[in-house]
């Protein structure tokens, strides 16, 4: 199995957003579900934090002073895969290597379709209700994340039972493709019932997330 691992990041908020803390364990193998060594290292960002971000991770700019620039950090050596809750935050924060991504938001949304959220935290609460505030105690740390991720992750793959990276990849790929608008004026539209020209406007602005782009020309 290619090197995978199981990663998160704490950043500095919405503006011009900058890495503070990165995390992540090493996936060695879905089926038996096992994994293995682990990284959590926090870095000055140069910037100040901002409040909304410092109310969610709780890590002080002061805090940061004497650690490494977000530049310094680097991934793993032949690195195949990268899983998150909702990668492509982290996956654009890092600079958008030339990985493939493993969505656990996705996964867990087509796993579980019914739930009223589909947060980390929330899902920690469906699957494992009896221990999820003492799981939660540090989360939104980055390394406190991935355990939490890891912990749902084995789940999801016990119900998709999947049996290789490369299928449950593939399976987080379809998931990302969504069924319904997510925004503007038609969300919650499905797509198949979207106008045409509206989908010949979306599909003419540049920022289009690669995956609603695929639901488009699809349906």
């Amino acid at each position: 199995m290619l090197k995978t691992i199981i990663f998160d990041t704490e950043t500095t908020g919405k503006n011009e957003a900058k890495m503070i803390e990165a995390a992540w364990i090493q996936l060695d193998c879905i089926n038996p579900f096992a994994t293995s060594s682990s990284f959590n290292k926090r870095y000055n960002p140069g910037k100040s934090i901002e409040l909304g971000a410092l109310a969610t991770h709780h890590i002080l700019d002061e805090e940061l002073n004497d650690c490494p620039s977000p530049e310094s950090f680097e991934l793993p050596q032949e690195l195949g895969y990268l899983i998150g809750h909702n990668i492509d935050y982290d996956w654009n924060i890092i600079g958008q290597p030339n990985i493939k991504r493993i969505c656990t938001l996705a996964l867990s949304r087509k796993v579980w379709p019914t739930l009223d959220s589909h947060t980390q935290s929330a899902l920690l609460y469906f699957v494992d209700r009896q221990n999820a505030r003492d799981k939660l105690k540090n989360a939104h740390s980055a390394l406190a994340d991935v355990e939490n991720c890891a912990f749902i992750l084995e789940k999801i793959i016990s119900r998709l039972n999947v049996t290789s990276i490369e299928e449950l990849w593939t399976v987080s790929e379809q998931a990302r493709i969504p069924s319904h608008m997510t925004f503007g004026k038609h969300k919650g539209v499905a797509i198949t019932d979207i106008p045409r020209d509206y989908k010949a406007w979306l599909l003419n602005q540049d920022n289009i997330d690669v995956y609603l782009r695929k639901a488009l020309e699809v349906y």
